[in-house]
Protein backbone atom coordinates (compact mmCIF):
# COMPACT_ATOMS: atom_id res chain seq x y z
CA UNK A 1 0.00 0.00 0.00
CA UNK A 2 1.48 3.27 -0.86
CA UNK A 3 2.59 6.21 2.04
CA UNK A 4 -0.15 8.75 2.77
CA UNK A 5 -0.43 11.02 5.28
CA UNK A 6 -3.10 13.54 6.60
CA UNK A 7 -5.36 14.21 5.69
CA UNK A 8 -6.29 10.01 4.70
CA UNK A 9 -9.03 9.41 2.23
CA UNK A 10 -11.62 7.16 1.81
CA UNK A 11 -9.94 4.76 -0.75
CA UNK A 12 -12.31 3.49 -3.08
CA UNK A 13 -13.09 -0.45 -3.22
CA UNK A 14 -10.25 -1.95 -5.93
CA UNK A 15 -13.71 -3.66 -7.10
CA UNK A 16 -17.50 -3.05 -7.73
CA UNK A 17 -19.71 -3.44 -4.62
CA UNK A 18 -21.32 -6.41 -6.06
CA UNK A 19 -17.85 -8.16 -7.19
CA UNK A 20 -17.20 -10.79 -4.52
CA UNK A 21 -21.09 -12.23 -4.53
CA UNK A 22 -22.36 -14.64 -3.79
CA UNK A 23 -19.31 -14.84 -0.58
CA UNK A 24 -20.05 -11.43 0.37
CA UNK A 25 -23.25 -9.44 -1.23
CA UNK A 26 -23.34 -5.87 -2.53
CA UNK A 27 -25.22 -4.52 0.85
CA UNK A 28 -22.34 -6.13 3.22
CA UNK A 29 -19.78 -4.56 1.15
CA UNK A 30 -21.83 -1.48 0.94
CA UNK A 31 -21.88 -1.23 4.99
CA UNK A 32 -18.46 -2.33 5.37
CA UNK A 33 -16.66 -0.01 3.17
CA UNK A 34 -18.89 3.44 3.28
CA UNK A 35 -19.55 3.16 6.63
CA UNK A 36 -17.17 1.47 9.25
CA UNK A 37 -14.15 1.97 6.93
CA UNK A 38 -15.08 5.83 6.53
CA UNK A 39 -15.58 6.47 9.76
CA UNK A 40 -12.33 5.22 11.04
CA UNK A 41 -11.07 7.56 8.20
CA UNK A 42 -12.99 10.40 9.66
CA UNK A 43 -11.99 9.41 13.17
CA UNK A 44 -8.12 9.19 12.44
CA UNK A 45 -8.34 13.11 10.42
CA UNK A 46 -10.28 14.37 13.84
CA UNK A 47 -7.63 13.05 16.26
CA UNK A 48 -4.68 14.47 14.13
CA UNK A 49 -6.41 17.58 13.30
CA UNK A 50 -4.77 20.06 16.18
CA UNK A 51 -1.45 17.73 16.10
CA UNK A 52 0.32 19.72 13.06
CA UNK A 53 3.68 17.72 14.14
CA UNK A 54 2.44 14.65 13.18
CA UNK A 55 0.37 15.36 10.33
CA UNK A 56 3.30 14.81 8.05
CA UNK A 57 3.73 11.09 9.19
CA UNK A 58 2.26 8.33 7.14
CA UNK A 59 0.07 5.72 8.74
CA UNK A 60 2.65 3.04 9.27
CA UNK A 61 5.16 5.63 10.95
CA UNK A 62 1.98 6.38 13.34
CA UNK A 63 1.46 2.73 13.82
CA UNK A 64 4.64 2.02 14.76
CA UNK A 65 5.74 4.82 16.62
CA UNK A 66 2.23 4.62 18.63
CA UNK A 67 4.07 4.42 22.00
CA UNK A 68 5.84 7.87 21.38
CA UNK A 69 2.61 10.21 20.58
CA UNK A 70 0.94 12.32 22.59
CA UNK A 71 -1.38 10.97 25.15
CA UNK A 72 -3.89 12.21 24.31
CA UNK A 73 -4.39 11.20 21.25
CA UNK A 74 -2.61 7.53 21.43
CA UNK A 75 -5.28 5.85 22.29
CA UNK A 76 -7.44 7.51 19.32
CA UNK A 77 -4.69 6.99 16.89
CA UNK A 78 -4.50 3.47 17.74
CA UNK A 79 -8.30 2.43 17.12
CA UNK A 80 -8.77 4.56 14.32
CA UNK A 81 -5.60 4.53 12.75
CA UNK A 82 -5.38 0.61 12.88
CA UNK A 83 -9.32 0.84 11.53
CA UNK A 84 -8.05 2.19 8.50
CA UNK A 85 -4.62 0.16 7.84
CA UNK A 86 -6.55 -2.98 8.35
CA UNK A 87 -9.55 -2.43 6.47
CA UNK A 88 -7.54 -1.07 3.46
CA UNK A 89 -5.16 -4.55 3.30
CA UNK A 90 -8.79 -6.57 4.08
CA UNK A 91 -10.24 -4.76 0.55
CA UNK A 92 -7.24 -5.02 -1.26
CA UNK A 93 -6.27 -8.39 -0.12
CA UNK A 94 -9.47 -9.75 -2.02
CA UNK A 95 -11.02 -10.30 -5.52
CA UNK A 96 -13.98 -11.79 -7.48
CA UNK A 97 -14.12 -15.56 -6.42
CA UNK A 98 -12.46 -17.24 -8.99
CA UNK A 99 -10.42 -20.28 -7.50
CA UNK A 100 -6.88 -18.28 -7.61
CA UNK A 101 -4.07 -20.39 -5.98
CA UNK A 102 -0.97 -19.34 -4.40
CA UNK A 103 1.90 -19.59 -6.46
CA UNK A 104 5.75 -18.65 -6.79
CA UNK A 105 7.92 -17.65 -4.21
CA UNK A 106 4.64 -17.29 -1.47
CA UNK A 107 3.37 -20.72 -2.25
CA UNK A 108 6.82 -21.96 -1.77
CA UNK A 109 7.13 -20.32 1.65
CA UNK A 110 3.55 -21.66 2.71
CA UNK A 111 4.62 -24.94 1.77
CA UNK A 112 7.83 -24.60 3.92
CA UNK A 113 6.59 -23.06 7.02
CA UNK A 114 3.42 -24.89 6.96
CA UNK A 115 3.66 -28.23 5.47
CA UNK A 116 1.10 -27.27 3.05
CA UNK A 117 -1.34 -24.82 1.80
CA UNK A 118 -4.19 -27.06 3.20
CA UNK A 119 -2.15 -27.15 6.31
CA UNK A 120 -1.82 -23.44 6.23
CA UNK A 121 -5.82 -22.89 5.46
CA UNK A 122 -6.91 -25.00 8.78
CA UNK A 123 -4.51 -22.95 10.82
CA UNK A 124 -5.62 -19.62 9.49
CA UNK A 125 -9.35 -20.83 9.89
CA UNK A 126 -8.79 -21.78 13.58
CA UNK A 127 -7.34 -18.52 14.30
CA UNK A 128 -10.08 -16.82 12.71
CA UNK A 129 -12.19 -19.03 14.87
CA UNK A 130 -10.30 -18.30 17.97
CA UNK A 131 -10.33 -14.65 18.27
CA UNK A 132 -12.63 -13.80 20.82
CA UNK A 133 -14.80 -11.06 19.94
CA UNK A 134 -13.61 -8.56 17.29
CA UNK A 135 -10.39 -9.01 15.87
CA UNK A 136 -8.84 -10.11 12.76
CA UNK A 137 -5.88 -13.26 11.29
CA UNK A 138 -3.06 -11.97 9.80
CA UNK A 139 -0.61 -14.56 7.43
CA UNK A 140 3.00 -12.36 8.42
CA UNK A 141 6.39 -12.35 6.99
CA UNK A 142 9.13 -11.73 9.59
CA UNK A 143 12.37 -9.78 7.66
CA UNK A 144 13.44 -13.04 6.51
CA UNK A 145 10.18 -14.01 4.45
CA UNK A 146 9.35 -16.55 7.40
CA UNK A 147 5.75 -16.72 7.53
CA UNK A 148 3.25 -17.09 10.73
CA UNK A 149 -0.38 -16.38 11.82
CA UNK A 150 -1.11 -13.46 14.08
CA UNK A 151 -3.94 -12.55 15.54
CA UNK A 152 -4.83 -9.35 16.86
CA UNK A 153 -7.95 -7.72 18.69
CA UNK A 154 -10.17 -4.79 18.06
CA UNK A 155 -7.97 -2.59 15.98
CA UNK A 156 -4.84 -3.51 16.52
CA UNK A 157 -1.84 -4.44 13.44
CA UNK A 158 0.84 -6.95 14.10
CA UNK A 159 4.25 -5.23 15.33
CA UNK A 160 5.08 -3.45 11.88
CA UNK A 161 8.45 -2.97 13.03
CA UNK A 162 9.14 -7.08 12.88
CA UNK A 163 6.60 -7.90 10.38
CA UNK A 164 5.19 -7.57 7.60
CA UNK A 165 1.69 -8.43 6.52
CA UNK A 166 0.81 -10.14 3.70
CA UNK A 167 -3.13 -10.60 3.76
CA UNK A 168 -5.85 -10.71 6.81
CA UNK A 169 -9.49 -11.66 7.42
CA UNK A 170 -11.76 -9.70 9.05
CA UNK A 171 -13.70 -11.33 12.19
CA UNK A 172 -15.86 -8.31 13.18
CA UNK A 173 -18.80 -8.97 13.37
CA UNK A 174 -19.97 -6.28 10.94
CA UNK A 175 -17.66 -7.75 7.92
CA UNK A 176 -19.56 -10.54 7.77
CA UNK A 177 -23.57 -10.48 9.95
CA UNK A 178 -25.77 -9.08 7.32
CA UNK A 179 -25.62 -12.30 5.52
CA UNK A 180 -24.01 -14.83 7.71
CA UNK A 181 -25.26 -14.12 10.99
CA UNK A 182 -23.15 -16.20 13.50
CA UNK A 183 -21.92 -18.45 10.93
CA UNK A 184 -18.37 -17.47 11.04
CA UNK A 185 -17.04 -20.59 9.95
CA UNK A 186 -19.08 -20.13 6.58
CA UNK A 187 -17.91 -16.65 6.14
CA UNK A 188 -14.32 -17.99 6.80
CA UNK A 189 -14.81 -20.86 3.97
CA UNK A 190 -16.10 -18.49 1.37
CA UNK A 191 -13.01 -15.87 2.32
CA UNK A 192 -10.34 -18.44 1.18
CA UNK A 193 -12.02 -18.53 -2.39
CA UNK A 194 -11.38 -14.58 -2.53
CA UNK A 195 -8.14 -14.35 -1.86
CA UNK A 196 -6.17 -12.29 -4.00
CA UNK A 197 -3.38 -14.42 -4.29
CA UNK A 198 -1.29 -12.46 -6.76
CA UNK A 199 -1.13 -9.19 -4.57
CA UNK A 200 -0.48 -11.00 -1.87
CA UNK A 201 2.72 -13.26 -3.91
CA UNK A 202 3.89 -9.25 -4.21
CA UNK A 203 3.86 -8.07 -0.91
CA UNK A 204 5.84 -11.44 -0.70
CA UNK A 205 7.98 -10.49 -2.88
CA UNK A 206 8.57 -7.04 -1.67
CA UNK A 207 10.06 -8.68 1.73
CA UNK A 208 12.29 -10.51 -0.30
Amino acid sequence: MQAETYPFVVRPLPYAYDALVPVLDQETMTFHHDKHYKTYVDNLNSALSDYPELQGKSLKELLTEIDLLPAPVRTSIRNNGGGVFNHELYFDSMKSPVGQDPTGALAEAIDRDFGSYKQWKEQMKQAAMGQFGSGWAFLVADRDGKLSIVQTANQNVPDLDDYTPILLVDVWEHAYYLQYQNRRADYLEGWFGLINWRKAGMRYEEVL
